[in-house]
C-alpha cells in the first residue's frame, strides 16, 4: 500500500520512470499532406531546439508499428450500472478491445456510462462536471447506487495475475450519504481487496488516470479548453494531460518529504527506529536526485578548474611561441649571411660572364668588321678575274682574227694568181652552166642553214637536259650521303638498344658502361670527393610513357650529362672521359653542390589542373639529379601538353599560366607565347620504356631506309646514264654542226668563185691586190692588238693575284678570330651555367629567408592571436571563477573526468528523467502531430509553448488562405472548432500512455466534411494502436461505418417510461476478436 503525505498519493513506479519511454510504442497514424507548414516561433526555451539525432529518434519513435494485435492490460471489458443518475439499470456494456462507438439520442444514457467510468475508478465527482458530490449520482428514490467495471489483466504486464487472473472486477457502492466502498474481485469472483489503496495500485500499474482529460475527455471540458483565452489555462491543460503536472508535484513532494524526514531525524532519536525504514525508502527515491546534485556540483568545480587549466596551457603555448620566435630570430642572421654570400657569388659570376662576353663580343665585332672587307675583296677578285678573262677572250679573238686574215690573204693571192693565169673569156653555154651551178649551190646553202639552225636548237636542248640531270645527280648524291649518315646513326642506335636489354646504360652510349665502371672504381679509390652522378637520364622515370619524346626534346643533351659536386671532381671526370669516350662525343659535365633534398620550388613552379610540369611528370631517383635539372633547365616552369592544338591554345591564345616559360607537346614540339618550333625527332631515344618496341620500330626504319637507299642509287644510276647518253648525243650533234658549217663555208667560197669569173681580169686583179694590201694592214693591226692584249693580260694577272692574296689574308684573319672565339664561347657557356647555378642558389636561399621570415611573422601573428585568446580565456575563467585556481592536473585528465561525469549525469537523467527535457520533448511531439493532423484538411496552425511562464497559445488557420491567421479558437466556426479539438486531442493521445481513451460527443458541431475527416483520423489512429481501447460517444448515426473486426457500435435505444433495463444493440460482435 502506498500513501502520500496528508492523503496525497505517493508517486507511482510508472510515474517515476521516464514518461517518454512508454510500455508500448505508438504506431504511426499521421499522413502528412503536401501543404507547407507555417514556420513556428517559440518564446525563450524553444521546443524546436532539437538536434538532428533527437529529431531522428522522434521520427523513429513515431513510425514504429506495434506488432501487438489487441490490448492486454487495463482496457475496459464491461460496465454495469444500477440506480446510477436517472437510470435504474444500464448494461452490462460489453466493449471491444479497440474502437467502440456509443450512439443514441439524448437521455439514452451515453454520458452516464462515461460518468460512471470516472466515478467507478475512483474519480472525484467534480471531474465529471455533473455534480460536486458522488451522492448526487444516486437515483432519486433509491438509497444507493452500484457501478461494476471489469478491467482486462493479461500478458506480461498483468497485475498480480496469480491473485486476480485474466480480469479485475472493480465494484463501487455509493450510499445516499456520499460514502463509497470498493470491492476488487478476481476473474473467478473472489474478493481480493476492499481498500482504495489497492485500486490506486491497480490504476498506477495500468497507468490509468480517470481525472486526466486525455483518458476521459468530457464535452464540457473540451469546450472550456478551446474557448478559453487564458494561455495559462491551456498550458495547465497540456501539463495535466501529459502527466507533467503530476511529475512536477512528485518532484516537489519528494523534496519536501526528504526535508521533513531530515527534520524529524534531528528532532529526536526516539523517532529514529520508527522512521528508519521510511527514511531509507525516501532516501532511496531521492538518492538519484541527490547524487545528481552532487555530480553537478563536482562538474561545476571541474569546469572551474578546466577553465583555469586552459589559461595555464595557453600561457605555456604563448611562452613556447615566444621561445620559437627568439630562436628563429637568432637564426635570421645566418640566412642573411647566406643570401649575401650567394649575392656576392652571383656578382662575381656576372662579372666573369660579362668579361668573357665582352671579349667574345670584341672578337665577334672584329669578325663582323672584316666581313665587309671580305665581301669587297671577293667582289674585287671576281672583277679582276672577269677583267683578266675578258682580256684573255679578246686576245684569243684577236689571234682567231689574225688566223682568219692570214687565210683570206692566202686565198686572195691564190685567186690573183689564178686570174692572171686564166684563159680568155668563157663562152655563153659555159656561163649558163655556171649560173645553174650557182643556183643549185644557193638552194643547197639554204637547206644547210636550216639544218644548222635546227641542230643548234637541239644542242641547246641537250645542254639543258644535261644540266638538269647533273643537278639531280648532285641532289641524289647529297641525299644518299645524308641517308647513309642516318643509317649509320640508326644502326649504332639499334646496336645500343639491343645491348641495353642487358645493360640499360648502353642506351646512352656504348662507352657509358665502361665509363661508369671506371667512375665507380675511381670513387672507391677516393679519387672523387663525391661520386659523380650520371648519366642523368638513367635516374629519370616517366609517369606517363606518352610524354617521353616531349621530355627528351626538353632536356636534350642533359639526358647524357653528368653532375659533379666540385671542380676537382669535374677535372677527374674529364680525364676519365678522355680515355673512354669517342673524340667527337663527350657528355656534358655540370658542377653543382650536391644536396640530399630537392629544392622547394612551390613558389616559382607552374601549376595547371590538366597538364603536368616536367618536374611533376618525372619520378627522379636522386635529388641531385632533380636539383641539377631545376638549375640547368628550370623543369619546374615547363608544361607538358600532349595535343599540339591544346598547347597553342594554352600558351598562345590566352596568357600562359603563371610561372610558365614554355611548353612541349607530345610530338616534341617547343611552344612559347609567340613562337613555335617543330621537333626533328619522331620517337624518343633514351627514355622510352618499351625497349622491344623501340628495337622493332628502329629495325623497321633501318629496313625502310635500305629500301629508300636502293631506290636512290637506282635513280642515280639512271640519271648518270642519261647524262652519258645526252653527252654522246651532244658531241655527235656538235660534230654534225661543224660538218654543216664547213660545207656552208665551202659552198659560199664556190659561189663566190663562180660569180667572180665573169669579171674582167683588168678590173678584178687590181681590186684583189688592193684587198691583199688591206688584209696585210689588218694583219699588222691585229698583231699589234695581240701584243697589247698580252701585256694587259699580264698586268691583270698580277692585279688578280694581289687581290686573291688580300682576300686570303682576310679569310685567314676571320678563321683565326673564329678559332680564338671557340674557347671563349665554351668559357661563356660555363660562365652562364655557373651564373645560372649561383642565381638558383641565391633564389633558393632567398626563398628560404622569405620562408623563415614568413614563419617568424606567422609565429608573431599566432602569438598575438594566442595572447588575445589568453586574455579572453582569463576573462571567461574569471567569469566562471573570479579567483585564479592553481591547477596541477592536465587539461586532458580534467576533460576526461568532465566527460565521464557528464555521461554519468546524462545516464542518471535518462534513468530518472530530466523534467525540463521531458516537457520540452513532449511539447515538440505534440506540436508536430497537431500540425500534421491539421494538414489533412489543408489547415495550418501553431502551438506556442512558454515553459518559463507556464503558457500555451494555439492559433488555427483554416484552409482558405485569404483569411488572416486567427488569434483565438472562438473565432472559428463550430465545425472548424470541433475539428481542431479532435486534432488537439489526437496529438495529446499520441504522446501519452493510457490503456483506454474516452471522448464524449466529439462531432456534435461538425459538418459532414469535418466529421468524415475526423472520423477517418481517429479510425486510422485506432488501427495503428490496436493495443489501446477507444470509447467514442456520439449522438450521430454510425450506420455508414463499414463493418469490421476492430469497430464495435453500441447503439442505445430511447428508454421507455417505467423501463428499468436499457436495451442496446451490438454491431460487429461477430467480427470482434483479438488480433
Amino acid at each position: 500500500m502506498r500513501v502520500g503525505h496528508k492523503g496525497k498519493r505517493a508517486p507511482s513506479d510508472a510515474q517515476e520512470r521516464n514518461v517518454v519511454m512508454a510500455k508500448r510504442k505508438e504506431g504511426s497514424f499521421l499522413t502528412p499532406t503536401s501543404s507547407k507548414r507555417p514556420r513556428q516561433e517559440f518564446i525563450e526555451h524553444s521546443d524546436d531546439d532539437f538536434n538532428e539525432e533527437e529529431w531522428s529518434n522522434l521520427q523513429n519513435d513515431s513510425s514504429v508499428h506495434s506488432q501487438v494485435t489487441s490490448g492486454e492490460v487495463g482496457i475496459i471489458e464491461s460496465i454495469k450500472l444500477k440506480n446510477f443518475m436517472c437510470h435504474s439499470m444500464l448494461g452490462p456494456f460489453e466493449f471491444g478491445s479497440n474502437v467502440n462507438f456509443i450512439v443514441g439520442n439524448n437521455g439514452s444514457g451515453k454520458s452516464a456510462v462515461l460518468t460512471a467510468l470516472i466515478v467507478g475508478l475512483g474519480g472525484k465527482a467534480i471531474v465529471t462536471n455533473r455534480g460536486s458530490s458522488v451522492k448526487g449520482f444516486v437515483k432519486d428514490g433509491q438509497s444507493s447506487a452500484d457501478i461494476t467495471i471489469i478491467l482486462r489483466n493479461r500478458g506480461e504486464d498483468a497485475y498480480r495475475p496469480e491473485h486476480y487472473g485474466n480480469s479485475i472486477t472493480v465494484k463501487q457502492h455509493i450510499s445516499l450519504e456520499g460514502h463509497r466502498t470498493y470491492k476488487l474481485q478476481s476473474s473467478t469472483g473472489a474478493i481480493i481487496s476492499a481498500k482504495k489503496e489497492e485500486l490506486t495500485a491497480v490504476l498506477d500499474h495500468f497507468n490509468i488516470q480517470v481525472d486526466n482529460p486525455v483518458s476521459v475527455l468530457t464535452q464540457e471540458m473540451s469546450k472550456q479548453f478551446l474557448q478559453s483565452k487564458n494561455e495559462g489555462d491551456k498550458y495547465k491543460f497540456f501539463m495535466k494531460a501529459t502527466q507533467l503536472e503530476q511529475m512536477e508535484e512528485d518532484y516537489t513532494y519528494i523534496m519536501a518529504t526528504k526535508s521533513r524526514t531530515s527534520d524529524q531525524i534531528e528532532q529526536g532519536e526516539e523517532f529514529l527506529e520508527g522512521l528508519a525504514m521510511q527514511v531509507s525508502e525516501k532516501e532511496a527515491r531521492y538518492k538519484s536526485i541527490a547524487a545528481l546534485s552532487e555530480m553537478q556540483n563536482d562538474l561545476k568545480q571541474l569546469q572551474n578548474q578546466i577553465a583555469w587549466a586552459m589559461v595555464r596551457d595557453t600561457e605555456k603555448e604563448v611562452k613556447t611561441i615566444k621561445d620559437d620566435i627568439d630562436s628563429k630570430e637568432a637564426r635570421t642572421k645566418k640566412f642573411v649571411e647566406k643570401v649575401n654570400e650567394w649575392k656576392d657569388k652571383v656578382n662575381v659570376a656576372e662579372e666573369n660572364h660579362r668579361t668573357i662576353q665582352e671579349k667574345l663580343e670584341k672578337l665577334t665585332e672584329e669578325a663582323q668588321n672584316l666581313q665587309p672587307s671580305c665581301r669587297i675583296s671577293k667582289t674585287d677578285v671576281q672583277a679582276k678575274r672577269k677583267a683578266y678573262n675578258d682580256a684573255e677572250v679578246a686576245h684569243n679573238r684577236a689571234q682567231a682574227d689574225l688566223k682568219r686574215l692570214g687565210k683570206d690573204h692566202e686565198h686572195l693571192c691564190q685567186k690573183i694568181k689564178e686570174l692572171k693565169n686564166s684563159a680568155e673569156r668563157i663562152s655563153e653555154p659555159e656561163r649558163l652552166e655556171k649560173q645553174k651551178r650557182i643556183d643549185h649551190l644557193k638552194e643547197q646553202l639554204r637547206t644547210l642553214c636550216d639544218q644548222d639552225k635546227s641542230t643548234n636548237q637541239e644542242l641547246e636542248q641537250f645542254r639543258h637536259t644535261i644540266y638538269t640531270y647533273k643537278e639531280d645527280s648532285v641532289r641524289l648524291k647529297k641525299e644518299e650521303c645524308e641517308l647513309r649518315r642516318k643509317m649509320d646513326s640508326q644502326a649504332q642506335q639499334l646496336k645500343e638498344l639491343k645491348e641495353s636489354k642487358t645493360n640499360r646504360l648502353k642506351r646512352f652510349g656504348e662507352h657509358l658502361p665502361a665509363l661508369c665502371e671506371a667512375i665507380k672504381i675511381a670513387h672507391q679509390q677516393k679519387q672523387f670527393t663525391y661520386k659523380p652522378v650520371g648519366p642523368l637520364g638513367a635516374f629519370l622515370h616517366l609517369k606517363d610513357a606518352e610524354l617521353a619524346l616531349a621530355v627528351e626534346s626538353c632536356l636534350k643533351g642533359l639526358v647524357q650529362a653528368f653532375c659533379c659536386d666540385n671542380h676537382r671532381d669535374e677535372r677527374m671526370l674529364q680525364s676519365l672521359m678522355s680515355k673512354y669516350c669517342r673524340p667527337h662525343f663527350r657528355p656534358q659535365i655540370i658542377v653543382s653542390k650536391f644536396q640530399n633534398k630537392v629544392y622547394d620550388v612551390k613558389a616559382r613552379a607552374v601549376f595547371h589542373p590538366n597538364f603536368p610540369s616536367v618536374l611533376t611528370a618525372l619520378e627522379i631517383d636522386d635529388p641531385v639529379v632533380a636539383n641539377c635539372l631545376i638549375d640547368m633547365r628550370g623543369i619546374e616552369t615547363i608544361l607538358l601538353i600532349k595535343n599540339n592544338a591544346e598547347a597553342r591554345r594554352v600558351m598562345q591564345q590566352n596568357k600562359p599560366p603563371p610561372n610558365c616559360k614554355e611548353a612541349f607537346t607530345g610530338a616534341g614540339d617547343q611552344v612559347y607565347q609567340r613562337r613555335y618550333y617543330s621537333s626533328e625527332n619522331s620517337r624518343p631515344r633514351f627514355l622510352s620504356q618499351d625497349v622491344e618496341e623501340d628495337i622493332r620500330h628502329l629495325d623497321e626504319e633501318v629496313k625502310n631506309k635500305h629500301i629508300h637507299l636502293s631506290k636512290l642509287q637506282q635513280e642515280l644510276r639512271h640519271v648518270e646514264n642519261e647524262i652519258r647518253k645526252n653527252n654522246s648525243l651532244l658531241i655527235n650533234h656538235q660534230q654534225h654542226q661543224k660538218d654543216i658549217q664547213t660545207t656552208i663555208r665551202k659552198i659560199n667560197v664556190e659561189i663566190a668563185d663562180l660569180e667572180s669569173v665573169e669579171e674582167h681580169q683588168s678590173g678584178v686583179i687590181p681590186t684583189l691586190e688592193e684587198e691583199v694590201k688591206i688584209t696585210q694592214q689588218n694583219m699588222e693591226d691585229v698583231k699589234l692588238r695581240i701584243h697589247t692584249y698580252k701585256k694587259t693580260m699580264e698586268q691583270l694577272k698580277s692585279i688578280q693575284q694581289e687581290a686573291e692574296q688580300k682576300l686570303e689574308e682576310i679569310k685567314r684573319k676571320i678563321v683565326q678570330i673564329q678559332e680564338e672565339a671557340v674557347p671563349l664561347q665554351e668559357g661563356l657557356n660555363q660562365a652562364e651555367c655557373e651564373l645560372e647555378r649561383s642565381k638558383n642558389n641565391l633564389r633558393h636561399y632567398e626563398d628560404k629567408e622569405k620562408e623563415h621570415l614568413k614563419s617568424i611573422n606567422a609565429l608573431k601573428n599566432n602569438l598575438a592571436s594566442k595572447e588575445k585568446e589568453l586574455a579572453e580565456m582569463i576573462a571567461k575563467a574569471s567569469q566562471i571563477h573570479l579567483e585564479r585556481i592553481e591547477v596541477t592536473r592536465t587539461f586532458k585528465s580534467l576533460h576526461t573526468e568532465i566527460e565521464s561525469l557528464r555521461e554519468k549525469i546524462k545516464s542518471e537523467r535518462e534513468r530518472t528523467g530530466d523534467k525540463e527535457e521531458i516537457i520540452r520533448f513532449l511539447a515538440m511531439r505534440c506540436k508536430i502531430y497537431f500540425n500534421s493532423l491539421l494538414n489533412q484538411r489543408q489547415f495550418s496552425g501553431k502551438m506556442q509553448f512558454d515553459h518559463k511562464n507556464g503558457k500555451l497559445s494555439i492559433t488555427v488557420q483554416p484552409g482558405d488562405t485569404n483569411k488572416a491567421l486567427l488569434d483565438d479558437m472562438k473565432s472559428l466556426s463550430g465545425g472548424e472548432r470541433s475539428f481542431s479539438t479532435v486534432c488537439f486531442i489526437l496529438s495529446i493521445w499520441s504522446i501519452t500512455e493510457s490503456p483506454f481513451r474516452c471522448l464524449d460527443e466529439f462531432d456534435v458541431f461538425m459538418d459532414m466534411v469535418n466529421r468524415r475527416i475526423s472520423m477517418d483520423m481517429m479510425l486510422h489512429m485506432a488501427q495503428s494502436q490496436c493495443y489501446r481501447q477507444f470509447i467514442l460517444i456520439t449522438p450521430q448515426n454510425m450506420s455508414s461505418l463499414p463493418s469490421n473486426r476492430i469497430v464495435r457500435i453500441l447503439r442505445m435505444s430511447d428508454p421507455e417510461r417505467g423501463q428499468t433495463t436499457l436495451n442496446f444493440h451490438h454491431r460487429g460482435d461477430e467480427d470482434e476478436g483479438e488480433e
